[in-house]
């Protein structure tokens, strides 16, 4: 096969499917995309997120088509309603849910990422049903990850966000948000401007996802096989990242 140095012909397309399901049903996606970023970190083309780290999240749409829509749809950004539909059983991806985001309505998933804070390459993905709260799902999403500081934006701005970062002893990157009655301080709104700064990293990540890889809606159904699939899709950035970090150290070497 081309570029690989493996002999015979090319896998044709159910096999590749059987053996995608497999290292999904197995749980070793993560442990190749982790290999993959060592490997890119032990030919210093990738620099280890020690140093800080960004994390976000963006909504995959269903594979699945929902034939009927929710009554009180959940809001981005505020806790699940108890109700959440009243026929659900009318859709093929069970775990799929209903969120409205400004004045759109999305059903499927909420894909979150950890990245570097410096190339932004990913680090870690983490999938869950749209509806589930970004401030909520944030001890989750870092769990096993090392870093020194975090960076995030309002939606994971809670109280017990940052007793967790202080408690992990991880430098406390995530902006301010106003409440009722008090609006934010010259000096919160300083911080939130240099956050933000940080941040374009991960919303060019998305941007690539996306737009070239084609990840606006999942090809399958179901939480395990959408998060495998963006878990290949982390694989894919990580790898072009790199090759034009290299392409570049080459033309102005």
């Amino acid at each position: 096969m081309i570029f690989t140095g493996f002999e015979g012909e090319v896998p044709d397309e159910t096999t590749l499917c059987r053996f995608r399901g497999r290292l999904i049903e197995l749980g070793l996606l993560e442990t190749v995309f982790k290999q993959i970023n060592k490997d890119l970190e032990n030919k210093g083309i990738k620099i280890n997120p020690s140093k800080g780290a960004v994390v976000d999240a963006t909504i995959i749409s269903s594979a699945a088509r929902a034939q009927t829509q929710l009554n009180g749809v959940v809001t981005d950004r505020e806790e699940p309603i108890t109700v959440e539909c009243q026929n659900p059983q009318r859709s093929f991806d069970d775990e799929a849910r209903w969120l409205k985001k400004g004045e759109k309505y999305f059903f499927g998933y909420k894909g979150f990422v950890v990245t570097d804070s410096n190339h932004g390459f990913i680090e870690h993905v983490h999938m869950t049903s749209a509806n589930v709260s970004e401030t909520r799902e944030l001890k989750a999403v870092i769990e096993g990850l090392e870093m020194n500081c975090l960076y995030g934006d309002k939606g994971y701005a809670s109280l017990e966000n940052r007793e967790l970062l202080k408690s992990l002893k991880i430098e406390d990157g995530i902006m301010h948000k106003a409440a009722r009655n008090r609006p934010l301080t010259a000096t919160e709104k300083e911080q939130n401007r240099a956050i933000s700064g940080k941040r374009f990293v991960v919303e060019r990540c998305f941007g690539t996802i996306k737009r070239q890889l084609k990840f606006v809606r999942a090809s399958y159904c179901t939480r395990i096989k959408v998060e495998g699939q963006m878990i290949l899709k982390a694989i894919v950035f990580n790898l072009l990242k790199a090759f034009h970090i290299t392409k570049h150290i080459v033309r102005y070497a």
